[in-house]
């Protein structure tokens, strides 16, 4: 039995509860003896224990299921030789597996064949691709791995259904008019809010410890003051198992490249997103704010890849061919540049800052407004004077959340500002940001435990360490105009 249909079950049983349950609660309520809680409560009550036992079971007993099945696949696997076909035991799981699988789309009437070559048009009728290193002895292996995996599903399913059902008899004879039901639904509410919550932030730790331990091997090998402080890009791409040298790994001029182009884009993006939200909030008429808000916002559907070709085909020649033509001789402005990635991403943020300020502005109240028309500014001090400086926490929040957009930013800078990890304060010429090297280090054929691939995490700590500096900044100033406009 699938674990959609035991999910799909175990919710009908809970509705199921929740409607005898509700029912029950009110046919207990005479008049006589007051009730603790109201009847949707018990149904609610009935539902939860009906379900959430149920769901965890069946998401320790898939995933026990699951390790359960590697290791009886491990075991009946032959012992590996210096001649094995197959390059490694962990493939050899992955291949009975994924034919495991596909044995499941046959009809049980099929004869199976004793070797693969045969059995594999059969699987392929069926739209079933299966590596070509599969081999004939895993074939009675994976039968035997679905006979095990049905009968630990159906048994997952017996238990599972069993324990929904008695969950939500349990809550059905707790029923009672003084019942605390509405206490029990809310001390549950609350676990599920923090549980949530505290994956959120299980989930960031997990991250940045990710990053934290790969990064402290990094460090064995390289040496911090260098990594931060140094202003050469050259890790020397030594392919696995060459032996190549180690390079070295400045920082400087990738940190001065994401600072550049993200400073470049704000802008464009700020002023330009900013005053759009002020007309949009304060000037346009419905019918002008109906047009123009949806059409600026079509911005933020455009893939960022398309906003690199647009950079790469058409605005980088058009810029350098322009620079070209006002000096009369080599163009000072190069196809790859700063000003030509900082342009084209400010264009793609201009949606995020203008549809958050607006949002913000809006929220301002009209009895500010009202009192400063009142006392005889005209719109536009209003606007300078009361609904600006009372916005702006949220403001330099969307100011925020654009810069960390920027800086995050990979496929424009690719395409717009290229790789070379230059250090130049000419906006003109080409640079390289953090997020675009983190993705040059983990691709290609490198040694995982090399300094060339591990200053990826080193790169992406930094840029942790980065945005939270930015954060703490965003949240120092929205204090202290908080304290001001409040």
């Amino acid at each position: 039995m699938s674990s959609l249909l035991v999910l799909a079950i175990i919710v009908a049983i809970g509705l199921v509860a929740f409607f005898i349950g509700r029912q029950r609660a009110s046919a207990h309520d005479n008049g006589t003896v007051k009730p603790h809680s109201r009847a949707h409560y018990h149904g609610w009550w009935a539902f939860l224990l009906a379900v959430l036992p149920a769901l965890l079971l069946l998401a320790v007993w898939t995933i026990g299921s699951s390790v359960y099945l590697d290791r009886h696949i491990h075991a009946a696997l032959p012992e590996r030789t210096a001649d094995s076909k197959v390059a490694s035991e962990a493939l050899d799981v992955s291949l009975v597996k994924s034919l495991a699988k596909g044995l499941r789309q046959l009809d049980g009437s099929t004869v199976l064949p004793a070797t693969f070559a045969e059995l594999q048009p059969l699987l392929a009728a069926k739209g079933v691709a299966l590596a070509s290193d599969t081999q004939d002895y895993m074939i009675p292996i994976a039968v035997e791995a679905n006979k095990v995996q049905g009968m630990l599903g159906l048994f997952g399913a017996v238990i599972t259904l069993a324990l929904s059902i008695a969950g939500a008899l349990y809550a059905l004879r707790q029923i009672a008019p003084r019942a605390r039901a509405r206490n029990n639904v809310e001390k549950l509410m609350l676990w599920g809010l923090l549980a949530a919550s505290t994956i959120a932030i299980l989930t960031t730790v997990g991250i940045v410890l990710s990053m934290l331990f790969q990064t402290i091997t990094f460090f064995e090998s390289v040496s911090p003051m260098s990594f931060f402080f140094g202003t050469v890009w050259d890790p020397r791409f030594a392919a696995a198992g060459s032996g190549g040298s180690q390079g070295q790994f400045g920082l400087i001029p990738l940190l001065a490249g994401t600072l550049y182009i993200a400073a470049v884009a704000l802008l464009v993006a700020v002023p330009v997103g900013l005053m759009s939200a002020v007309y949009m909030a304060e000037y346009a008429t419905p019918k002008v704010r109906g047009v123009v808000k949806p059409a600026l916002e079509l911005l933020a559907g455009i893939p960022t890849i398309v906003y690199g070709i647009f950079a790469v085909v058409t605005l980088g020649p058009f810029l350098r061919d322009l620079s070209a033509a006002l000096t009369g001789g080599s163009p000072f402005i190069q196809g790859q540049s700063i000003f030509t990635a900082g342009l084209v991403m400010g264009v793609m943020l201009i949606p995020v800052v203008s549809s958050l300020s607006d949002d913000i502005i809006t929220a301002v109240p009209r009895a500010m407004r009202d009192g400063s028309l009142g006392l005889g500014a005209t719109r536009s001090e209003t606007i300078k004077r009361v609904i600006l400086p009372a916005a702006l926490p949220g403001i330099v929040g969307a100011i925020l959340l654009t810069a960390s957009r920027a800086i995050g930013e990979t496929m424009i800078v690719v395409l717009a500002a290229g790789v070379a990890a230059n250090l130049t304060v000419n906006p003109f010429e080409a640079m390289t940001t953090i997020t675009v090297k983190i993705v040059n280090q983990l691709t290609g054929d490198l040694e995982f435990n090399s300094p060339q691939t591990l200053v990826a995490f080193a790169l992406g700590l930094t840029l942790f360490a980065l945005t939270l500096v930015m954060n703490i900044v965003a949240l120092y100033i929205v204090r202290k105009y908080r304290e001001q406009y409040e």
